[in-house]
C-alpha cells in the first residue's frame, strides 16, 4: 500500500462498500485504484497538453520496464503477478485515460462510447473481479460490465463538468443524460446474476457498490429536465441514502440465488466492443 489512500479520498461510494470486505483483500483493491487513480490524475492535471503527455509517458514508460522505486508501479506489478492479470488489461486503460490528454476530446458514436468505458472502467472491473478470486469466463465479462455501468453513470453525471474541460463524451441534453443512464442500467442489469460467482465473503460489498452507484443514475433521471439537471450541481448519494441501499442489498443477495441471466441479453452492446477489442484474450 502506498501511504496515501486514495479510495477514500476519491471514491467515496467504493470506499463505504469496501467496509464489508476483509481487510487484507480492501488493501489489494485500495492497491488497484491507487495505480488507476495516479495514472487518472496525470490526465485530470491542469497543465499544458504537451507537459500531461510526457508525464503521462514517463509513467507509461517507468510501468513497462518496472521501475520499482516508485511504489505505486512496485505494488500494482506484485498485483498482476499474484493474480495473474493480462498485461492486455493494463495497456488498454493506460490508452483510454491518455486518450483524454487532448485539447478537445468528442466522443461520436455508441460504439466509442461503450469502448472508452471498457478502457477505463470496464478494465478495473476486470482487475478487481481477478483479485475476488472470481475464475469464471462469464463472470469476468460480467465484472467488465459492472465497471462500464459505472462509468456510463459517471459520465451521465459531469457532463457539465467535463464540457468545460472541452470533453464531450455524450451531447450536452437531458435527453442524452436520460439515454447514457439507460443505457447503463443495462449493463447493471447484465452484471448482476453472475455476482454469485464471486466467493462469498466479497458478494455483499460488490451487491453494495453495485446498488450505491446505481442510485446517482436514479437521482439524476428525477431532475426531469436539464435545466434542473445543471442547477443541482453534481449528483452525489448521501450517507442516508447509502445506508438505505445498503440495507436493500440483503434482499439482493437473496434474489441472487433465484435469478438466472438470460442469454443474449446485452450482446448487441458487447458485439461492439469486439468489433474492435477481443475480449477473451483479456480474461
Amino acid at each position: 500500500m502506498s501511504d496515501k489512500n486514495y479510495l477514500s479520498v476519491y471514491a467515496k461510494s467504493f470506499s463505504w462498500a469496501g467496509f464489508f470486505l476483509p481487510k487484507k483483500t480492501l488493501d489489494k483493491c485500495s492497491t488497484l485504484y491507487d495505480f488507476c487513480r495516479v495514472a487518472d490524475n496525470l490526465a485530470d492535471d491542469d497543465d499544458e497538453i504537451e507537459n500531461k503527455k510526457k508525464k503521462f509517458d514517463l509513467f507509461e514508460k517507468d510501468f513497462n520496464q518496472k521501475n520499482f522505486n516508485n511504489p505505486i508501479i512496485k505494488n500494482m506489478w506484485d498485483l498482476i503477478e499474484e493474480y495473474n492479470i493480462s498485461l492486455k488489461i493494463v495497456r488498454d486503460l493506460l490508452v483510454g485515460i491518455k486518450s483524454d490528454i487532448k485539447e478537445t476530446v468528442k466522443l461520436n458514436s455508441k460504439k466509442d462510447l461503450l469502448i472508452y468505458s471498457y478502457r477505463v472502467a470496464g478494465t478495473v472491473g476486470l482487475m478487481m473481479a481477478k483479485i475476488l478470486r472470481v475464475s469464471k469466463k462469464s463472470s469476468l465479462k460480467s465484472a467488465i460490465d459492472l465497471g462500464i455501468a459505472m462509468q456510463l453513470t459517471n459520465i451521465s453525471r459531469d457532463v457539465i463538468e467535463d464540457f468545460e474541460k472541452k470533453r464531450s463524451y455524450i451531447n450536452k441534453n437531458f435527453e442524452e443524460i436520460s439515454s447514457t443512464i439507460n443505457l447503463a442500467e443495462t449493463f447493471y442489469e447484465s452484471s448482476f446474476s453472475s455476482i454469485r460467482d464471486i466467493p462469498i465473503s466479497f458478494r455483499f460489498s460488490i451487491l453494495v457498490a453495485r446498488r450505491v452507484y446505481r442510485k446517482i443514475g436514479h437521482k439524476i433521471l428525477n431532475k426531469k429536465n436539464f435545466n434542473d439537471y445543471q442547477n443541482s450541481g453534481k449528483v452525489y448519494v448521501s450517507n442516508t441514502e447509502k445506508i438505505l441501499e445498503t440495507f436493500l442489498s440483503i434482499f439482493d443477495l437473496i434474489r441472487l440465488l433465484f435469478h438466472y441471466k438470460k442469454n443474449g441479453q446485452i450482446l448487441n452492446e458487447h458485439n461492439l466492443i469486439y468489433e474492435e477489442i477481443n475480449l477473451d484474450e483479456r480474461i
